[in-house]
């Protein structure tokens, strides 16, 4: 057998007991029991004797090929793979029997030799899966063990010991990894007379190369090269063929900045340079050339059998998003190169498809798998274990409120209208809509109630704690609303006061509880209560039970307001004054004419030291100052002057 392989020319003798490897399969195999040892010796002890037997299936051995191909078509063989993939067992052929017996609606396809997987078969393969529990969805290796790894590998096995790799991307999007045996038999085929043909495209930094390549060899050049092996010509046909390429750059991206100059406009908004001139132009220019190149390459890629594309998220929108797109966003032939890759050339084309096409291939005996497989499994991280659940106390459900009738919502709805006028000082509104609904609702002093979540009981009380002072007003004086109302604490708004009741049973002595005057925040409100009471002292006992400390008459605001009058006109007087003497004060400094006294003058040569700024006295040393900083100089100028005179004095 050859070192090299080919993905689409592997030999018929490998095929033949070709198996899918599962690690996660053999995780839970790991550990038998006895009598499954014993099973598996005697499998094992049977498939020695027999030329052919299934790994999979418990005791299935076959006497030539075609045998083998029926059995791998079976649905007992698909169960088996389903079931171990998911960690399960595999069943005996008599056990899946009985299983199928137990199906009311089973089709059995246990028995047909007809290519592929009929929908009957799926049917009962997917019945018993459910009825297992099992998902028929090929369980992830995060739900079995959620720190197993995912690999674009996909490793295959063939006894003694002989293993394969292939990259899943060569296997169609929807495929099980069942079937994947069965998908690499149908890849050995020609896959039509011109043979399996693929395009791929690679840009970055202003870069593109494509490339359409044959990856199999037509059916007629298969025949030339059985005759060239019966002729031993020189020169055999190739396996890989490039049949179109294509490679040009163009000036995208800012040296040693990374990005493109349309990612970068989109981030920072949109560049005045001449070089970004040139980007963009040179983002347009390359984004024509591949949509021209394939336009110009439409027939071969519509023969392809896979497109690879390499690109951004950004430039990826060059192949797809476009009016006349060769190739569709959807398309099942899309794929990505499951490898990193370097620079678009040609040459790293050529290097990807000998990548993909190139099959891996090891050569371990079946006890190195397993010892392999088991020091890998435990060399990953174990899943955290599930925190255990708590038994809390049990959770008191709210009860659904009744749902209200028509007038409940429609008082529900006047009263909302109603104190919405009042917090917000809406005394016009308020008089008009009291004229109309003010006997529905109760009187003057109705209950507010208990639903509005409010810590007041009447009207008047909130009005004096919101602080509307006409709407107090306009309560007290035409609503004559009651004053004496005590306001409930909030034992009682709970239902624990017993004072919360009747409005004639919440009333009580002055000290004992709050009324509405003692809600009052601001002076203008509470000597609306004091006015009232002076106006109609017979309503309400107002200063028992309403609170009130005093009234309030018009001589006693007329009185205050004079009081007010003379408190301004002193305050006032004692202002002007004030501004007399420092006016006063200020023409007294400027009359006084103090001489001052000229300090000699030393003879000197000009060119010595000299003092910052000049003398004190000129018009040079104050050039340039504010009127403040001049005054302050002058008031220092005087003082020195005076300072001179009395040293003068003292020395006579």
């Amino acid at each position: 057998m050859s070192s090299t392989l080919h993905a689409f020319a592997l030999p018929a003798e490998l095929l033949q007991n070709l198996t899918l490897r599962s690690r996660l399969a053999q995780q839970t195999a790991a550990e038998p029991n006895h009598a499954e040892q014993q099973q598996d010796l005697s499998s094992q002890t049977a498939a020695t004797q027999g030329s052919r037997a299934c790994n999979v299936c418990l005791g299935a051995t076959f006497v030539d090929v075609e045998e083998q191909r029926v059995h791998f078509r079976s649905d007992w063989h698909r169960y088996n793979v389903k079931i171990r993939l998911r960690g399960g067992k595999p069943t005996s052929e008599v056990d899946f029997a009985k299983l199928v017996d137990s199906l009311e609606d089973s089709i059995s396809g246990s028995a047909s030799d007809s290519d592929g997987a009929n929908s009957d078969e799926s049917d009962t393969v997917g019945n018993l899966l459910q009825r297992a529990k099992i998902s028929s969805r090929p369980a992830s290796p995060s739900d079995l063990n959620p720190v197993t790894p995912q690999t674009p590998l996909a490793w295959f096995h063939s006894p003694p010991a002989t293993q394969i790799g292939l990259y899943k991307a060569l296997f169609p999007l929807k495929s099980d990894p069942a079937s994947y045996v069965d998908e690499l038999n149908v890849m050995q085929t020609s896959g039509g007379p011109e043979g399996r043909k693929w395009a791929m495209f690679m840009t970055a930094g202003g870069h593109f190369a494509g490339v359409v390549a044959r990856v199999s060899k037509p059916e007629v050049e298969e025949e030339i090269s059985k005759t060239a092996k019966q002729k031993r010509l020189k020169r055999p046909v190739p396996d890989t063929e490039v049949l179109l390429h294509k490679t040009f750059h163009r000036y995208t991206t800012r040296r040693k900045q990374g990005g493109s100059q349309s990612v970068n406009d989109n981030a920072k908004g949109p560049a005045k340079s001449a070089g970004a001139q040139l980007r963009r132009y040179g983002e347009q220019a390359l984004r024509d050339d591949i949509r021209n190149l394939l336009s110009d390459w439409a027939d071969e890629i519509h023969q392809c059998e896979r497109i690879w594309i390499r690109a951004s998220a950004s430039n990826r929108r060059i192949f797809l998003d476009y009016d006349d797109a060769v190739i569709a966003k959807g398309d099942e032939r899309l794929r990505t190169f499951p490898f990193p890759t370097r620079r678009p050339t040609q040459s790293e084309l050529e290097r990807c498809l000998l990548e993909l096409t190139r099959v891996k291939t090891s050569h371990l005996t079946e006890e190195a798998l397993r010892e392999q497989d088991e020091a890998y499994l435990a060399s990953l991280p174990k899943p955290k274990p599930k925190p255990q659940v708590q038994i809390s106390a049990p959770v008191t459900t709210k009860t659904k409120e009744p749902k209200l009738s028509k007038e409940e919502e429609l008082l529900r709805d006047k009263w909302t209208r109603l104190l919405d006028m009042v917090i917000h000082g809406r005394l016009d509104a308020l008089k008009d809509f009291w004229e109309r609904e003010g006997k529905g609702l109760g009187g003057i002093d109705a209950r507010i109630p208990s639903w509005t979540g409010i810590n007041v009981v009447t009207l008047l009380q909130y009005a004096t704690q919101a602080g509307q002072e006409d709407i107090t007003d306009w309560l007290l004086n035409v609503g004559r609303a009651d004053p004496t109302i005590v306001v409930p604490s909030e034992a009682a708004m709970t239902g624990q006061d017993p004072l919360d009741g009747d409005l004639e049973t919440i009333k009580a002595t002055r000290g004992s509880h709050r009324t509405a005057y003692d809600l009052a925040t601001s002076r203008a409100v509470r000597d609306v209560f004091r006015r009232n009471a002076g106006a109609h002292p017979e309503w309400w006992d107002w200063l028992g039970a309403g609170h009130v400390p005093s009234v309030l008459s018009q001589e006693m605001e007329e009185e205050r307001e004079e009081k007010k009058k003379v408190r301004r006109k002193g305050l006032k007087e004692k202002i002007k004054e004030r501004e007399s003497r420092e006016k006063e004060r200020a023409s007294q400094v400027e009359v006084v004419d103090v001489p001052v006294l000229e300090a000699p003058t030393l003879p000197g040569p000009n060119s010595g030291p000299r003092r910052l700024g000049g003398a004190s006295g000129s018009a040079d040393a104050v050039a340039g100052l504010t009127p403040e900083m001049r005054a302050k100089v002058e008031r220092e100028r005087r003082a020195r002057a005076a300072e001179a005179r009395l040293k003068m004095l003292s020395g006579r």
